[in-house]
């Protein structure tokens, strides 16, 4: 430590522990804008799927997107080769 230390600013560690919160906030707030139903929602789709076709559990993608003032459900599955037996078959 030099003598001339304290002639330095100092930083302002309460200003960046507040942009760092911000920054951590706003990260949630975007992965938190799904419904609290959409796990779910996924699950039961992948079962009913699985009744009829063989499909891996990340083979269903559901997302909800914004169109202007309506909320679309996109739902993505991608089904395996044919041929392929159901799950419980």
């Amino acid at each position: 430590m030099s003598i001339f230390d304290f002639l330095k600013p100092k930083k302002n560690t309460a200003q960046t522990a507040k942009n760092r919160l911000q920054i951590i906030i706003a990260q949630e707030r975007s992965s938190a804008g799904a419904p609290d139903y959409m796990p779910l929602l996924r699950r039961e789709i992948l079962e009913v799927i699985s009744k009829y076709v063989a499909v891996e559990a990340d083979a269903v993608k559901v997302d909800l997107i914004k169109d202007g003032e309506h909320d679309v459900l996109d739902i993505s599955v991608s089904l395996p080769d044919r041929g392929s037996a159901p799950a419980g078959a």
